[in-house]
């Protein structure tokens, strides 16, 4: 297969993470005979420093005629002590989202048999967990109407949705839910929440279609305790914008690492692929940052591409790398810690 992939390694520790999957997929291209031609281009912090704006127009052009967006981290302090500033990096990110109609990231919690351990929940309450959370990623309070009154002294948000985008994201989550444990959860804050009103009827009209998905309906509020108390009791979720950033965040600690942990946002015309973690500005540099969430999202790309055997190789060699303690320092144990570089040059080579 030919596969033309935008490469946006972004700020901090996103291009020494993204080189580390840039050679695990070459290796996998090599084994199984694949050709991938990589396009580089500019986000964030970087991006502002070149051309002024952090998603600049030629950057959507690369990633718009790209079959996948493999993506690095966004973000720089300099920005973030900065309330005054007109432009930051995360607006990018928003702006990709919109442009490139990402309405649906998918983040997968799992759990890694020889790091169960290093995670702050018990094992017993977290052993075999293997849940996906999706959330909706264009609309909701990031993108509605917002701005202060009263001299600035009150400010506002807006939470609004429409039902097309609430639809598109339940199929998604109905349509997972099938090729897993046929079990999906609806989180929402339907007590309180017109727009969660809304998502709740959605869903609901759209279970007669799926008749062999199990669907329950719960409270964010009550999510987030369940969440970290039996995470097992979970499978499929799908959430509101808001809603969904703040759970996944909570989930990531299950595995014991937010370095682990990958993700995809998915379109309707192309799929960006990015760890979970941030730009890490004080680990830049350093090659000490933890490649294994960047790569295994490279993993999840060549899954949506039905390459699973690919996919598997992957997945295969990451917790290879796991059991025989080739890690960086965050996941080291016994003090023998790896270089980021030297822990894609491993997996690579095994590969």
């Amino acid at each position: 297969m030919k596969l033309n992939i935008a490469l946006l390694a972004g700020d901090g520790i996103g291009p020494e993470v993204i080189d580390q999957a840039v050679k695990v997929c070459d290796a996998i291209a090599t084994k199984y005979q694949h050709e991938i031609t990589w396009q580089p281009a500019l986000t964030g912090a970087s991006a502002i420093d070149a051309v002024g704006e952090p998603y600049p127009d030629s950057t959507h052009e690369v990633c718009a005629n790209a079959d996948a967006v493999l993506f690095g981290a966004i973000g720089h302090p300099r920005f973030d002590n900065d309330p005054s500033a007109k432009v930051r990096p995360e607006q990018g990110l928003l702006k990709m989202r919109q442009k490139l109609g990402l309405f649906a990231n998918v983040r997968p919690t799992f759990t890694f048999p020889s790091l169960i351990d290093k995670s702050p929940l018990k094992r017993e309450r977290i052993e075999g967990t293997d849940l996906i959370i999706l959330r909706e990623l264009t609309g909701g309070i990031y993108f509605g109407e917002r701005d202060r009154k009263d001299g600035g002294n009150t400010a506002f948000d807006t939470m609004t949705y429409e039902r097309h985008e609430i639809e598109r994201l339940a199929r998604k989550g109905f349509d997972m839910a099938m090729k897993r444990s046929k079990r999906l959860c609806c989180v929402d804050k339907a007590n309180v929440l017109e727009s969660s009103r809304l998502w709740r009827e959605t869903v609901q009209g759209l279970e007669k279609e799926y008749p062999e998905v199990e669907v329950s309906y719960e409270f964010v509020d009550a999510v987030a305790m369940r969440l970290v108390q039996w995470p097992n009791a979970y499978d499929v979720m799908i959430t509101a914008n808001l809603f969904g950033d703040i759970l996944t965040d909570e989930a990531s600690v299950i595995s014991g690492s937010m370095g682990l942990m990958p993700s995809s946002s998915v379109g309707s015309k192309v799929s960006l692929y990015e760890p979970i973690h941030g730009s890490y500005p004080q680990a830049a540099g350093k090659d000490i940052a933890n490649p294994l969430a960047t790569v295994l999202s490279a993993a999840m790309l060549f899954e949506d591409f039905d390459l699973t055997e690919e996919a598997q190789a992957i997945r295969d060699v990451v917790n290879k790398s796991l059991a025989e303690g080739i890690v960086t320092e965050d996941l080291a144990a016994d003090g023998k810690a790896y270089k980021t570089s030297e822990v894609g040059n491993w997996l690579a080579e095994n590969i």
